[in-house]
C-alpha cells in the first residue's frame, strides 16, 4: 500500500486519528433550520446573511476553506478584504430562496481542487473580486427577473471583467494527525497592482452562552522570548477537551483579539446587551480591519484571534503566500499510528511536498491505468469536492425545541404537534461528519443524496461510505418507527428508499468482504421496509405512495400536497422504488445465508413481496388500473379520487421508467448452495403461477441466466425504446427526467382542474418547491446512475441476447451492456473538454479561457439538450458519480 492507503487502512474508525481534523466546517451556517428559532419558520430570515458576522451560532460555524477538530471546538478559516469590501469577506455570499428567481443560489467561484480521504492534503481555490463585492447589485438584478429569464450572476456586475480578481489557493498539509500546515497563496490576474489583506482567523464555537455549560476556552498570545523561532507569532488556544492547540504563523502578522459572541449593541440596542456579555463581541475584527477602529481585545486574548497580513500592492501576476501551522495534543486514549507526533515538527516545505506527492501516488492507484488525462482530471476534482463536502453536522432536535436556558424561550408554535417543524423528530441528535450535498445550497444531509455519495466515496474510502449509510439508520437518525429523516427542512418527507441499492454498490466496490456491514445494513432496511409498507400502502394493494420522492415538479401537480379530486395517487416510481427495495434485500440476504442459513427466510421475505409488487404492476389497486397504459405502452400514476374514479396521469417521465430498476440476477450459485431458497422459489411459483412473469428465463450458450424483474420482455422493450430514443428521453450528454416529446406542452382537466406542464431543459418555470430545481426535462445523475445501472443488468440476465437500435430508429444495433456503458459515456462526456476548451457542463455565467475552463463545475443537474450545469453549483455529491463512472467503466452490479 502507498502512504494515503495505509492511512485509510489505519482509519476504519470515524474517531480514527487521521480523522480527527479536517475541512469540516460548513461553508454557510446562517439561512438553516438549525439556527431558526422563529415563530414562522423562515430560517432565511431568521438568521440572514447580513447578520452573520455579527451573530454567533448556536449549531455550528462557517467560513472560508475552514479546518476544524471533528467535533467542531477550535476552528481556522481565511478572511480576506480588498480595501474596497464593505465588510470582512469572512464566508460565501448567496441569494437566498424568496431572493433568487430561481431559489436560493450561490453567488460566488470556488473550487475544491485537492482531497484525499484522510485530509493529509488538501486543496481550495476561491476567486475573489478586486473591486467591493456587489451584495446589493445582486440581490436587486435577480428580484428584478422572474422565472423565466436568467440567474443575474456575478459576472454579469462587470466585477470580474479583465480578470480584476485574485486566485485565493488555500492549501492543508497534515504531517501528522494533529500537525497541520496550512498554505494561503493569492494570485493577481488582473492589469494592475491591486491591494490585499489576508485575514485568517482562529476561534471556538461558541458554548457557553446557552446556560448549558460555562467553561469558556481561551486564545491567547503565547510564548516568552527566546521560546519560540525568531520571526514567527505563535496564538495557544486552550480548551477542556482539546487541552492546548498552537497556532505558529511564520512572518510578523499583527494580532487582534475578540470573542464568538452576538454584538447585541449593534443589532438590537445598548439596552439589549446582556450585563455578562463581552465588550469585543464576533465582529471586532471585521470593524479593525475594514473600518479603521480600535475593536479588539487590548489584553490580547479572547475566543476568537486573527493574524493579519497587510499587502499595499501586488503587482499584475504576482503572489503573495502566507503560512500557519496548527500543533494539537493527542489523546492519551488515542492510537499510536505510523508518523511522528508533535513536537518533532518536519519542516513544512517538507510536509507540502510529501502529501501533494503521495496524493498523486495514491489517486494513480485509484483511477484506472490508461484513463485519460481529461478524465483523471475531472476525477480527482470530483473525488476532491467529496472531501471538502464532508461538514460537521450538529443538530440536538428536542434541545433546538425547547430553546436553552440563557435565551429567550422558543415561540410555543415551534412545538405545535401539528405545524411545529420537526416536531416528531425529537430523538435525533446528531454530532457527527456527514457528506452534504453542496458546500453552501445544502448545507445540511439529505438521506437519498447521502445514499448515491457513498458510492464514489467507496473507491476512495470505504470504510467512510460504510459509516455514512449507517448513521443513517443509528437510533439517533432513523425515527423508532423505522422511518429514515429526509433532510432538516422537514424530516418527515420522504425520500426513495435507495439505502439498499447503494449499500450492495459499496459492499461490490470494497471487494465483496464486508459481511458484518451488508448484516448491519439489512437488519437496519428490515426495520424500514415495514415502515413503507404500513405507511405508504394505503389500501394494502402493493402499489405504494410517497409524494415527490425527490423529484420536486414532474408531474402535472405536486405530489405531496392535496391533490385535484382529493383522494389518493397510487405511483409508479414509488412501487418501482419498493420494488428495487425488495430486490437488493433479496440480494444481499442471498449474499449472508452462503455462510449462515438463518438468512435464508429472509430470502424469501422478500421474494415474496417482490413476486406481489411486480404483479401488481400489471393489475393495479381496488378498481384494477393498470399503471400500465397499454396503449402509449408506458408507466404512468393513477390519481384515484375519493369516488374511486381513475385517472392515469398521460406523462412520460423519470417516473414512468423508474419500474425498469426492478431487476436483478440470481446468481448461478443459489441453485446449489441454498435449495431451501430454490425449492421455496418454485413451489410459491406452482402456487401462484400467475407471480411467474416476473422470474424470465434465458438461455445463453449452454447457460441458465434466471432474472427477476418487474417487467414483461414486452414492457422491457417498449420502455428501453422511450429510453434511447432522442426525441423522448435520450439527450446528449444522458437520460432527460421528462420526455422531450412534451416540448410543445400537455394539458389535463380534472374536475375543475386545468392541469399542464411543459418540457423545459433547464431551469424550473415553476414556483413547486421554490423553484428552486427542475425535474421536467434535466438530466439528474441518481436516477441516471439507477437506469444505467438497470440497463446493464438487464444485459446480463433477460436481455442477454438482445440487440436493440442505439438511438432508436438509427438502424445501429447494440447490446444492452454495450448500451449502459455508452449512456455512462454519455453522462462522462459533460466534463470533458470541446475543441474550444469549455465543458458542455460549464454553467453559462461562467466565462471561457484558461482561467476558467480549467476547473470543471459539478452542479445539481444538466441542461436536457446541451448538458450546461444548472441548480447548485457544488453539487459534488451525488454528480460525483461521475468518478464512479471513470473508475468502473463496466460496471459493479451483481458480482
Amino acid at each position: 500500500m502507498n502512504a494515503e492507503q495505509q492511512r485509510v487502512a489505519e482509519s476504519d474508525d470515524a474517531r480514527a486519528p487521521w480523522r480527527l481534523w479536517g475541512p469540516y466546517v460548513s461553508a454557510r451556517q446562517w439561512g438553516t433550520v438549525r439556527e431558526d428559532y422563529s415563530a414562522d419558520g423562515n430560517a432565511w430570515a431568521h438568521l440572514p446573511f447580513e447578520h452573520s458576522h455579527q451573530r454567533a451560532y448556536r449549531w455550528g460555524e462557517d467560513g472560508l476553506a475552514g479546518l476544524c477538530d471533528i467535533d467542531g471546538f477550535l476552528n481556522l478559516g481565511l478572511a480576506l478584504w480588498n480595501g474596497r469590501d464593505d465588510r470582512l469577506k469572512e464566508r460565501l455570499f448567496g441569494l437566498t430562496n424568496p431572493q433568487g428567481n430561481h431559489g436560493e443560489d450561490a453567488k460566488e467561484h470556488w473550487w475544491a481542487i485537492e482531497g484525499t480521504p484522510t485530509h493529509s492534503y488538501a486543496q481550495w481555490l476561491y476567486r475573489y473580486p478586486q473591486a467591493a463585492f456587489p451584495y446589493q447589485d445582486l440581490i436587486d438584478g435577480n428580484a428584478a427577473r422572474g422565472y423565466d429569464d436568467d440567474e443575474y450572476e456575478l459576472f454579469d456586475t462587470g466585477v470580474l471583467q479583465e480578470n480584476r480578481f485574485f486566485d485565493v489557493v488555500v492549501t492543508h498539509a497534515k504531517a501528522a494527525p494533529t500537525d497541520i500546515v496550512m498554505e494561503v497563496t493569492a494570485t493577481n490576474h488582473g492589469p494592475e497592482a491591486a491591494p490585499l489583506h489576508l485575514v485568517p482567523q482562529l476561534w471556538f464555537r461558541n458554548t457557553w452562552s446557552w446556560g448549558l455549560d460555562d467553561r469558556r476556552p481561551a486564545i491567547v498570545l503565547a510564548g516568552e522570548e527566546g521560546e519560540y523561532a525568531e520571526g514567527q507569532v505563535v496564538l495557544e488556544a486552550h480548551h477542556h477537551e482539546l487541552g492546548q492547540v498552537r497556532l505558529t504563523a511564520d512572518g510578523a502578522p499583527r494580532v487582534l483579539f475578540c470573542d464568538n459572541e452576538t454584538n447585541y449593541a449593534d443589532l438590537y440596542g445598548e439596552d439589549a446587551v446582556p450585563a455578562s456579555h463581552t465588550g469585543y463581541p464576533k465582529d471586532a475584527i471585521d470593524r479593525a480591519v475594514v473600518h479603521g477602529e480600535d475593536a479588539g481585545n487590548p489584553g490580547q486574548t479572547g475566543t476568537k484571534a486573527a493574524l493579519w497580513w497587510q499587502f499595499d500592492e501586488v503587482g499584475p501576476g504576482d503572489s503573495v503566500t502566507v503560512r500557519l501551522r496548527l500543533t494539537a495534543q493527542q489523546s492519551p486514549a488515542t492510537p499510536q499510528v505510523h508518523e511522528p507526533q508533535p513536537p518533532t515538527l518536519k519542516p513544512a516545505d517538507e510536509v507540502l511536498q510529501t502529501r501533494r506527492r503521495e496524493a498523486d501516488e495514491f489517486y494513480a492507484e485509484v483511477i484506472p491505468e490508461g484513463t485519460s488525462a481529461d478524465d483523471r482530471h475531472t476525477a480527482r476534482r470530483a473525488f476532491a469536492g467529496l472531501q471538502w463536502g464532508k461538514q460537521l453536522y450538529l443538530y440536538d432536535v428536542t434541545r433546538w425545541l425547547a430553546g436553552d436556558p440563557a435565551q429567550p424561550p422558543p415561540p410555543p408554535q415551534r412545538a405545535d404537534r401539528h405545524a411545529g417543524r420537526n416536531v416528531h423528530w425529537q430523538h435525533v441528535n446528531l454530532a457527527e461528519v456527514i457528506s452534504m450535498p453542496d458546500e453552501w445550497e445544502y448545507p445540511w444531509f439529505a438521506t437519498w443524496d447521502l445514499a448515491f455519495h457513498t458510492v464514489p466515496l467507496a473507491h476512495v474510502d470505504p470504510a467512510f461510505a460504510k459509516f455514512q449509510l449507517l448513521l443513517m439508520c443509528r437510533e439517533w437518525a432513523m425515527h423508532p418507527n423505522g422511518q429514515l429523516p429526509a433532510y432538516e427542512w422537514n424530516f418527515s418527507d420522504v425520500n426513495p428508499p435507495v439505502h439498499p441499492w447503494a449499500a450492495w454498490q459499496v459492499y461490490s466496490i470494497d471487494g465483496n468482504r464486508d459481511r458484518d456491514f451488508l448484516q448491519r445494513i439489512v437488519l437496519k432496511m428490515l426495520l424500514n421496509f415495514p415502515w413503507w409498507v404500513n405507511r405508504k400502502d394505503a389500501d394494502g394493494s402493493n402499489v405504494f405512495e410517497g409524494g415527490f420522492l425527490g423529484m420536486d415538479n414532474v408531474g402535472l401537480f405536486d405530489r405531496s400536497e392535496e391533490l385535484p379530486g382529493g383522494g389518493r395517487l397510487e405511483q409508479a416510481d414509488a412501487t418501482a422504488w419498493m420494488g428495487m427495495f425488495c430486490l437488493r434485500m433479496l440480494r444481499m440476504s442471498v449474499e449472508l445465508a452462503r455462510e449462515d442459513p438463518a438468512w435464508d427466510e429472509v430470502a424469501t421475505k422478500f421474494l415474496v413481496h417482490f413476486l406481489a409488487i411486480a404483479e401488481t404492476m400489471e393489475d393495479a389497486g381496488a378498481d384494477h388500473t393498470s399503471l400500465w397504459d397499454p396503449e402509449m405502452r408506458f408507466f404512468q400514476d393513477v390519481l384515484v379520487e375519493d369516488d374511486g374514479t381513475a385517472h392515469r396521469m398521460p406523462v412520460r417521465s423519470m417516473v414512468g421508467l423508474l419500474p425498469l430498476t426492478g431487476v436483478s440476477i440470481l446468481p448461478n450459485w443459489v441453485a446449489q448452495e441454498l435449495p431451501d431458497l430454490t425449492d421455496f422459489l418454485r413451489g410459491w411459483i406452482e402456487r401462484r403461477p400467475e407471480l411467474q412473469d416476473a422470474l424470465l428465463h434465458t438461455n445463453f450458450h449452454g447457460f441458465s441466466v434466471r432474472t427477476l424483474s418487474m417487467l414483461s420482455q414486452e414492457q422491457l422493450a417498449s420502455l428501453v425504446g422511450y429510453l434511447l430514443d432522442e426525441d423522448e428521453f435520450l439527450a446528449p450528454h444522458g437520460i432527460r427526467s421528462l420526455s422531450a416529446a412534451h416540448r410543445e406542452g400537455l394539458t389535463v382537466r380534472i374536475g375543475d382542474d386545468e392541469l399542464g406542464l411543459r418540457y423545459e431543459p433547464a431551469e424550473s418555470r415553476s414556483g413547486m418547491f421554490g423553484g428552486n430545481s427542475n425535474w421536467r426535462g434535466p438530466i439528474w445523475f441518481p436516477v441516471n446512475a439507477m437506469l444505467t445501472d438497470a440497463v446493464r443488468i438487464y444485459g446480463r440476465g433477460a436481455g442477454i441476447d438482445m440487440r436493440v437500435e442505439f438511438p432508436t430508429g438509427s438502424g445501429h444495433r447494440m447490446s444492452l451492456t454495450q448500451i449502459a456503458t455508452e449512456l455512462e459515456q454519455r453522462l462522462v462526456s459533460l466534463f470533458r473538454p470541446g475543441p474550444d476548451g469549455r465543458r458542455p457542463s460549464t454553467p453559462i455565467h461562467h466565462p471561457s479561457g484558461p482561467l476558467w475552463d480549467v476547473h470543471p463545475t459539478f452542479s445539481e443537474y444538466f441542461n436536457g439538450d446541451n448538458g450546461t450545469g444548472l441548480g447548485a453549483s457544488h453539487q459534488t455529491g451525488w454528480t460525483a458519480m461521475v468518478a464512479h463512472y471513470i473508475c468502473a467503466p463496466e460496471g459493479i452490479t451483481n458480482r
